[in-house]
């Protein structure tokens, strides 16, 4: 994406406008979540006569929709009538699969001229069938990327990250992945003090990296079927720094050796391996964005031994050193803190 001639800082804002698409089966939370974000932006940058955002909505036709669950939106617009927005928001949901033959069209025909086009959740299939993500990396809710690269083969479906950036166009995971997208693009329109205070309002993270995993390694490697590989899961994730070779949980699970690999492989998906260099690594990068700990004892407190070893560990599936790693995601109010505890935000609302 880039920046406009506002994107350095807040003075001299000028408004950008955002339009948001709506159609039947419309996820509310797709288009509430961004919506907000962009809303609450006032508070803290531009003025009453030239707010940071101004967002409006649009259908085909400019009739009321039914969302997902039933809630009944009315937009602003009738999409065939609009001006070219600076950002156009597709959203997600079940109605994705029967949307209207125009909107397609519409997406097709309006949004290759445009400056940035986002998409939330499965909002990525619409542009994928306007052919917007030919070529391109994109992703979408994690349950719906394979079909996503099945549909649509000429998309580059990345299903870790919780968006994707590629040129103009970004697209999303799961819904409150479209809120981690709409803060970054704040953050990258007027910077992160104001996007900080945006996350801070609306109590969410300040923003989750967009190479962050959709979800953790327990949640997106299947569960085994067997109670005692089910039970090796958990106490593994639990106990990183213990001996997680093969011999040592498979004598956990009470099978042999073979037995263990072959089932484990089987059941959840994934090598035994495989998974214990997931678990660690996601341990260590919630370590090193939590706490003050060193790299060495984070090191050992993961199983990796030694810095040298998690370093590789952190090259080779991040492509990113673990300092670095901090230096970039860290949170500075919650680093320093007690892992033990809960933290307690500190919110200071504006009035």
């Amino acid at each position: 994406m880039t920046n406009d001639s506002c994107g350095a800082g807040v003075a001299g804002v000028s408004t950008r406008s955002v339009l948001v698409v709506l159609f039947d089966g419309v996820q509310p939370l797709d288009v509430a979540g961004p919506l907000d974000v962009f809303s609450v932006a006032a508070r803290f940058a531009g003025t009453e006569e030239a707010p940071p955002y101004v967002v409006r909505t649009a259908s085909l036709g400019g009739g009321a929709v039914r969302s997902a669950g039933g809630l009944r939106l009315v937009p602003d617009f009738d999409l065939t009538g609009v001006e070219d927005p600076d950002l156009l928001l597709v959203p997600g949901g079940p109605g994705v699969e029967h949307a209207d033959a125009g909107l397609v069209t519409w997406l097709r025909e309006r949004a290759p001229g445009l400056k940035r086009v986002v998409s939330v959740c499965t909002g990525a299939f619409l542009l994928a069938e306007a052919g917007l993500l030919d070529g391109r990396r994109a992703t979408t809710h994690w349950e719906a990327c394979a079909y996503l690269a099945g549909m649509y083969p000429r998309v580059r479906v990345d299903s870790t990250p919780i968006f994707v950036r590629d040129g103009p166009i970004a697209t999303s995971a799961g819904v409150t992945a479209g809120v981690d997208l709409a803060i970054a693009l704040v953050e990258e329109d007027f910077g992160r003090a104001v996007a900080h205070e945006i996350a801070r309002l609306l109590v969410v993270f300040m923003r989750r990296p967009g190479n962050q995993a959709q979800f953790s390694v327990q949640l997106s490697a299947q569960v085994a079927r067997s109670d005692p590989l089910r039970e090796v899961q958990d106490w593994a994730a639990a106990n990183p720094a213990a001996d997680l070779s093969v011999p040592a949980m498979a004598q956990r699970a009470g099978l042999s050796t073979r037995q263990f690999a072959r089932a484990f492989s089987e059941q959840v998906g994934v090598t035994p391996g495989r998974y214990v260099d997931l678990l660690r690594l996601e341990a260590a990068q919630r370590m090193l964005t939590d706490t003050r700990d060193g790299v060495i004892r984070i090191a050992r407190r993961c199983g990796y031994g030694t810095p040298e070893a998690m370093r590789r560990a952190f090259l080779r599936e991040l492509d990113i050193s673990p300092t670095e790693y901090r230096r970039v995601f860290a949170n500075s109010s919650s680093v320093g803190s007690d892992p033990r505890q809960p933290r307690v935000p500190r919110i200071s609302v504006r009035r």
